[in-house]
């Protein structure tokens, strides 16, 4: 693997309240790292200006707003997303099958086979531990959950999924070679754990069959940033 196919592996958790914020890191990291994730705060902070400033750097965005509704709602929501021009969006695959179908029937009508943004959808997350899905009513395992998820997404025709990078090789022999993996929960040696539980370096998550690696702190929290997204990038790059 190359640097720059191991560059377009990294996700930069763009995790800020300030629209300043938004110049600042993607003047610093946009030859660093292959895409932008704006979260919930940043995006109800900055809207959809937020979006647009990466874009203006020539950067990626996946916009991580992780729609979960009746699906008309989130169907209008996502295509609203698309036509911002996102890499990358999401929804959470709990919403059912109907949720998802719905919304890849309209983005399909919206783009009629041209291009468009990804969707993905999240299966759970990986701050969630079994007794987490016991707490809610959920008796199944976090791996028998995710797997069942991911294939249920996969038959709506959402284009992959956001999942723990544990169990990216149960959800590739589920789903396929050409379903997306995109893994937060990843964190470098150099890095703490922080709220993750489900963890995994950015070298092993890939040989697992990562697609894309969202990494926020470990970045972000580094003295030197840059220095950080680069070290990450040699990791990856030495997978075979």
């Amino acid at each position: 693997m190359n640097r720059e196919q191991a560059r377009e592996k990294i996700i930069f958790a763009l995790d800020v309240p300030e629209f300043s914020d938004i110049e600042k890191w993607s003047n610093l990291l946009a030859a660093k790292v292959g895409m932008f994730k704006i979260g919930k705060q940043l995006f109800t902070a900055c809207g959809p200006a937020a979006v647009r400033v990466i874009q203006k750097h020539g950067g990626e965005v996946f916009l991580d707003l992780k729609y979960h509704d009746i699906p008309n709602t989130v169907a209008m929501a996502t295509l609203e997303a698309a036509r911002l021009g996102v890499k990358l969006s999401n929804l959470h695959a709990l919403g059912g099958y109907e949720m998802m179908a719905a919304t890849m029937d309209a983005l399909d009508k919206e783009f009629k086979g041209g291009e468009r943004t990804k969707v993905l959808a999240v299966t759970i997350l990986t701050s969630s531990t079994e007794e987490t899905l016991r707490g809610i009513g959920i008796e199944h395992s976090v791996q028998d959950m995710v797997v069942r998820l991911a294939k249920l997404a996969r038959s709506a025709g959402v284009d992959g999924v956001v999942a723990s990078p544990q169990e990216v090789q149960l959800i590739r022999e589920a789903c396929g070679p050409d379903f997306l993996i995109v893994t937060p929960g990843v964190r470098p040696a150099f890095a703490s754990a922080d709220d993750q539980k489900r963890i995994m370096t950015p070298a092993a998550a890939v040989a697992e069959g990562a697609d894309y690696l969202v990494i926020g702190r470990p970045i972000s929290a580094a003295a030197d940033p840059a220095q950080a997204a680069d070290m990450i990038v040699a990791e990856i790059m030495a997978v075979n």
